[in-house]
């Protein structure tokens, strides 16, 4: 079947079983096809075809409200609901987002990036509903990974108390976006092996009711036979103990079993989990037999080999840089222990695990345990490294400053995917860390302008005992520059001129040095001195710097790749108003929205952070040349 012809899921609705086997295939070749030259999650995508082909075949999307947690599972269902016709746009520029979007189709009823989030959301829309009288079916979607994540375990709490109507789907692929851990991982796991439960007590049940009754005694006597069975053969029953009531497990990818406890689900009363087991990268060998999560998302690949298609002679990933400098240092350092939020394939932190195992956590989707753990460690003189995605970090917020910054830990804190991100879009740009740390009494932020110098912040951030310390640095491949051998500290607050000038001044770091000193360059050429400061410290600022700018009288540009409202630049700026200098400044920056997926390139020149810009502001700072008689 052409994919591409779908335009709604009532398609479906006439299907025979063995039409929709046919449609799994035809989706899984159109998937793997258009993924090859896209990019994107393949083997999440892959292991919920049948799945999402099955919700959509006995509920009626939209006004049956299907919530995908992490919305990398979301592309069967932008299939199914008729936007298959734009895949050659996937996570492209103006083109089809990669998650779930309210914009692009009626049938994304919820949004997100961040995983853990739809339980609570469907808990709102479930007390919506009842308040309304309306009748509609309101089904979470949720991995065994996001499971792991506390705001799940709440909601699940607040559901199975409420005893409202709710139908949540466990989809359990065993991964997350790295192999799954922690002690609900452990359960699921033996609910996996209890398969014979549901069986066993149907068979139990139809055994006592042919016994004659004789009063309430034997009933109350058959129900605890029965729980008994239950806990003999599901051990814990976790689920049902929280007020839910248990289908699984059942094959995620056997239309019939899928079929009838979704129905069953339907007519049941009070919150329901249907646990499926999926395989995720199911039809592809390459993300099947993937272990470790290298095909959770991938940028483009060869369908024949499953080879990557990447840059032949690319520099170090900067995740990389800074994980394996981390793990130099390890090896003279036994206080050094690095901990991840589920990430330790993404943070590149394989290594390090291989090495010591022993210093090595991985949390699950739990980033305010992950913030605060590493605050335990500290209090016993430990080197915690906590390596966290920019966004992920927005997750624990409180817990950096409660836990970390009053007290004024040692924890070292690396910011990865700091900046724009691109494909990815707007739930994970990585552009909000300076707004929301920049203000924290205590914290050291920064940010190198290239690997080498980002493998001596490293080293300068696990010798530094005066407080916590974070490190941002970007998505992808550094630049190729010659690492010194050995490291070094860099005083704290420290900047750098990089090219000296008189006519103004530009103050940045990181990636936008290069837009910098090449804007520096060409107004050279038009008789216009500009000095590049590499402000590697974001906070605290080099005070002596900006007083001997400002005191020149010296116009002033910043650019960041991040927003501007609370950044780096209205940190210049409060500084000038404190001491009270006039000198023309100006910003560079990330404007106040939400920055949706593209190629990095497209975004910059989107919201006119580029070269020319740069040029075209600091003409209109830069001081005026007397001109000669």
């Amino acid at each position: 079947m052409d994919v591409t012809k779908i335009t709604s899921p009532q398609i479906l609705k006439k299907m025979s079983t063995e039409e929709l086997e046919a449609l799994s295939a035809d989706i899984r070749q159109f998937l793997i096809e258009k993924l090859s030259k896209t990019g994107g999650h393949i083997g999440p995508n892959l292991g919920v075809v049948e799945l999402t082909i099955a919700l959509h075949k006995v509920f009626d999307s939209p006004k049956d409200k299907l919530l995908w947690d992490v919305g990398h599972q979301s592309y069967v269902h932008k299939i199914l609901t008729g936007r298959a016709c734009e895949f050659d746009t996937l996570r492209q520029y103006k083109g089809l987002c990669g998650f779930p979007k309210m914009i692009e189709s009626e049938h994304d009823v919820w949004e997100t990036g961040h995983s853990s989030t739809s339980l609570s959301a469907a808990m709102g829309m479930v007390a919506a509903r009842d308040i309304k009288g309306t009748k509609e079916h309101v089904i979470p979607i949720i991995g065994d990974g996001a499971l792991t994540g506390g705001m799940a375990l709440e909601a699940l709490n607040h559901i199975g108390h409420e005893k409202k109507n709710m139908i949540v789907i466990l989809n359990d692929n065993e991964m997350s976006i790295a192999p799954n851990v922690g002690a609900l991982h452990s359960v699921l796991g033996r609910l996996r092996t209890a398969g014979k439960y549901n069986w066993v007590k149907d068979e139990l049940e139809m055994l006592l009711k042919k016994i004659p009754a004789v009063g309430g005694k034997l009933a109350s006597t058959a129900e605890r036979i029965k729980d008994s069975v239950k806990y003999l053969l599901v051990s814990g029953m976790f689920f049902e103990e929280l007020g839910f009531t248990y289908l699984g497990p059942i094959d995620g990818h056997n239309y019939q079993e899928l079929f009838e406890n979704l129905q069953y689900a339907k007519k049941t009363e009070g919150p329901v989990i249907v646990h499926v087991i999926t395989k995720k990268g199911k039809g592809f060998k390459p993300a099947e037999t993937d272990k470790v999560g290298t095909w959770h998302g991938t940028g483009p690949y060869k369908i024949e080999t499953g080879d990557l298609i990447k840059p032949v002679s690319a520099p170090p990933a900067w995740s990389s840089v800074i994980s394996e400098t981390v793990r130099r240092l390890a090896r003279e350092d036994e206080r050094i222990v690095a901990i991840t939020p589920a990430m330790p394939v993404g943070s590149k932190l394989v290594g390090f695990a291989s090495e010591f195992p022993e210093r090595m956590y991985d949390v699950g989707i739990a980033e305010q345990h992950a913030t605060t753990m590493a605050a335990g460690l500290a209090t016993q003189k430990m080197k915690p490294f906590l390596a966290i995605y920019s966004t992920f970090l927005q997750r624990a917020y409180d817990q950096v400053v409660h836990d970390i910054c009053r007290p004024n830990l040692n924890v070292f804190i690396g910011i990865d995917r700091s900046g724009l991100v691109g494909e990815d879009g707007e739930t994970h740009q990585g552009v909000f860390d300076i707004a929301f740390l920049r203000h924290l009494p205590n914290l050291v932020l920064m940010m190198p302008k290239d690997e080498n110098e980002g493998q001596h912040m490293v080293h300068t951030s696990l010798t530094y005992d005066d407080g916590p310390i974070a490190l941002r640095f970007p998505r992808g491949n550094g630049l190729g520059v010659k690492m010194d051998e050995e490291l070094k500290q860099i005083p704290i607050g420290s900047w750098e001129v990089l090219k000296e000038g008189s006519d103004a001044a530009i103050l940045t770091f990181g990636t936008t040095i290069p837009m910098a000193l090449e804007a520096a360059e060409l107004l050279e050429k038009e008789d216009v001195s500009v000095k590049v400061i590499n402000a590697r410290f974001i906070k605290p600022m080099d005070e002596g710097m900006l007083h001997s700018l400002l005191e020149d009288c010296m116009p002033l540009l910043t650019i960041e790749e991040a927003v501007l409202q609370g950044g780096f630049g209205s940190a210049v700026l409060e500084f000038a108003n404190d001491h009270g200098y006039a000198s023309p400044i100006k910003r560079m920056g990330i404007p106040d929205r939400f920055i949706e997926h593209g190629s990095v390139k497209a975004l910059l020149e989107e919201i006119g952070l580029t070269t020319p810009e740069v040029v075209r502001t600091i003409k209109t700072i830069a001081r005026r040349k007397q001109k000669r008689a």
